[in-house]
């Protein structure tokens, strides 16, 4: 019987971080924006205010997010700085949408 000899390759362990932007929240964006139902809105109105005034926004996503808030109640619609988030806020409230800036 021949005997053979198997070397593992050597394993380099690495420490793994994680880094925190937020509040303390563990989360990398500042602040969120959340609009609320408020059944006076047609889907085409949201889409436009969203696609108007959040950044990046396509309509396909506006209407996901319009389709989340009729049938879930709400949804987030803008991840970003705080600075940022209070301005889409209060274009989107202009706009007569409930919204809400954690």
């Amino acid at each position: 019987m021949r005997r053979i000899l198997t070397t593992l390759p050597a394993t380099e362990v690495t420490e793994l971080t994680k880094e925190e932007t937020g509040r303390g929240t563990g989360l990398d964006f500042e602040a969120e924006v959340i609009v609320y139902n408020c059944d006076c809105h047609t889907y085409r109105q949201v889409i436009e205010l969203f696609c108007r005034h959040i950044p990046g926004m396509r309509p396909s996503k506006a209407f996901e997010l319009a389709w989340r808030i009729d049938h879930q109640g709400r949804a987030s619609v803008y991840q970003g700085s705080q600075r940022s988030a209070n301005e889409i806020a209060g274009k989107l409230a202009a706009g007569g949408l409930r919204v809400e800036v954690r």
